[in-house]
């Protein structure tokens, strides 16, 4: 094998733990930032304190209403939502590696050909891309 292989190989495993790793740092942040804002909402709200400015940047406390579908009910919400004039805000989707699976499992019982039924209604392609593992 070349060492031009080597040094390739060696840069994308380099490449794979630093992505790996800048992926932690940003959930470790996230989580940081989540607890500091938590903590000086907290404070403003206790101080009566509605806005400040400091180093040129200016800090206000805002109020955001959020909702979730409870997930039980998610089928009576969709349909209600539907029902009720307001269908825009449901959608549907297909995780991309569930589609991609099914697909490739259709085609395996069809001779490595997409069903008829499929055609024109995905789109399929090769990737080729090297796996990356500890030895052992």
């Amino acid at each position: 094998m070349s060492n031009k292989m080597f040094e390739l190989a060696d840069t994308l495993k380099e490449l794979k733990e630093a992505k790996k790793q800048a992926e932690q740092d940003v959930k470790d942040i996230n989580a940081k930032i989540d607890e500091t804002d938590y903590a000086l909402s907290e404070l403003m709200a206790e101080t009566e304190t509605q806005s400040f400015t400091r180093s040129g940047t200016m800090f206000y406390l805002t109020n955001a209403t959020r909702a979730s579908a409870n997930a039980e009910k998610k089928a009576v919400l969709y349909d209600t939502l539907k029902n009720n004039g307001f269908g825009v805000l449901v959608y549907e989707t297909v995780n991309a590696n569930s589609l991609s699976a099914f697909v490739k499992e259709q085609m395996s019982d069809n001779a490595d050909l997409l069903p008829d039924w499929l055609d024109g209604l995905v789109n399929i392609y090769e990737k080729t891309t090297v796996g990356v593992r500890k030895a052992k």
